[in-house]
């Protein structure tokens, strides 16, 4: 589905994507992980179309999308901070975004699914974190695309709400979608990833399955696990 070809991108004399190849395939939850400074910022937003790479290629489904908007329809965003407007309300920030897509959205099951009927009213700027967080599921969910993106989704989620992210994510995946997922909670990693895909100044370091990272390592704990490759490569 995701093809990336020699990515380059550095800023000033700073390499960030150093000659990154990658090849993601249509459907599954691929966890993006790796330290402070890795990269993953600069590839989430090299596939978004926010960062522009010095060199290499990016192509979705056989064709390249550099430099291209259209194909930004295909696909969810959840930003790990999401600064909204803090004078609309809830249900204003909703209805805008719907009419910003050509698509059709289902918003009121997840509406529902994380409470948030009583905060439809409710001024954004007089919400707690992580109500603004139920809110950026929502805007991310209630559209049917075939690539979902989550950068840190878990932030700021009570159990119950983390719950019902796990099960929307699960729900997604069986329908078919790829989901890229950022985050620093391992154990959320350890629970729903297919595969990982560890980099490490700006190179991919490991792809593939949980079981044969900790194989690799010879370590159950997953944050152990991780650690290991780590240290592997700075030692």
């Amino acid at each position: 589905m995701i093809e990336i070809k020699d990515l380059h991108k550095s800023f000033g004399k700073l390499t960030v994507l150093d000659g990154l190849d990658l090849s993601i395939k249509k459907g599954g939850i691929f966890a993006v992980l790796g330290p402070n400074g890795s990269g993953k910022t600069t590839l989430i937003k090299t596939l978004l179309g926010m960062v522009i790479p010095n060199s290499g290629s990016i192509a979705l489904h056989g064709q390249d999308i550099l430099g291209k908007h259209q194909y930004r329809n295909h696909l969810n965003y959840l930003p790990q901070i999401a600064n909204f407007p803090p004078n609309l309300t809830v249900s204003e920030l909703i209805k805008m975004v719907k009419n910003l897509r050509p698509k059709a959205a289902n918003e009121k099951g997840l509406i529902s699914l994380f409470g948030l009927e009583d905060f439809l009213s409710k001024k954004l700027g007089n919400l707690s974190g992580g109500t603004k967080q139920k809110v950026n599921i929502v805007l991310t969910f209630m559209f049917d695309s075939e690539l979902i993106i989550l950068d840190e989704p878990t932030t700021g989620l009570d159990p119950i709400s983390l719950i019902h992210l796990k099960q929307l994510i699960q729900q997604e995946k069986a329908q078919g979608k790829t989901i890229l997922i950022t985050t620093h909670i391992m154990s959320f990693v350890d629970e729903i990833a297919d595969e990982i895909v560890f980099l490490l100044d700006g190179k991919i370091y490991f792809k593939g399955s949980i079981e044969v990272l900790k194989k690799e390592t010879g370590h159950k704990d997953l944050e152990a696990a991780i650690a290991q490759l780590i240290s592997k490569q700075y030692a």
